[in-house]
């Protein structure tokens, strides 16, 4: 891990990748989605405690049941996409910590304070959502990633027994660059950062 990325391999993750309103009508296979995980898995989280799940929302059916918990401006985007992913939290990701993490006993740091528990899994699964868009991009897919939805209805059709979480959805495919929005500019080096 020493060696940069190439200047191409830096523009397909940040410099040039896009957010897709829209995708080619090509299917993503088991195998890709399976792929997908096998590579965002190794992003790191604290403690390794990978409180993220995935739901891979891809039949008609499954998109039916999610349409009612989309805003308005999300929902035709997102049955049109190939896959949404919600990626959810695990309320109870402490209880696979004693085969993730054997350093010493993080199990019972979270049973003993909820609140770093929920803090824990809501800050470790946007990670591995992260990790998410960046394994897609590398793979050559398209995401657009979305907060445009009614969380719990989510929950309630998809966890309804409330272990899990919605966090936030992506919208997966081989991205369309006919649509996509005019890139929005970034802050600057200077707005957003300070060397101490």
């Amino acid at each position: 891990m020493t060696t940069a990325l190439s200047a191409a391999a830096l523009d397909q993750l940040f410099r040039t990748a896009r957010t897709f309103s829209g995708f080619t009508s090509d299917a993503l296979s088991d195998e890709t989605l399976k792929a997908l995980y096998e590579l965002l898995k190794w992003g790191p989280t604290s403690v390794n405690c990978q409180p993220a799940r995935y739901v891979f929302v891809r039949s008609p059916a499954a998109k039916q049941r999610l349409a009612a918990a989309l805003a308005a401006g999300n929902l035709e985007k997102t049955l049109a996409a190939p896959v949404t992913v919600i990626v959810a939290e695990d309320t109870r990701f402490h209880e696979h910590l004693s085969r993730q993490f054997t350093a010493f006993d993080a199990r019972a740091m979270f049973e003993s304070n909820p609140a770093l528990a929920t803090e824990t899994a809501f800050r470790n699964s946007s990670l591995q959502g992260a990790y998410l868009i960046l394994a897609a991009r590398a793979l050559g897919l398209g995401c657009g990633p979305m907060s445009g939805f009614d969380a719990g209805k989510v929950n309630a059709e998809f966890f309804p027994d409330g272990r899990f979480r919605a966090n936030f959805l992506c919208n997966l495919g081989y991205g369309d660059p006919a649509k996509v929005h005019p890139r929005g500019p970034r802050l600057d080096f200077s707005e957003v950062a300070q060397i101490l």
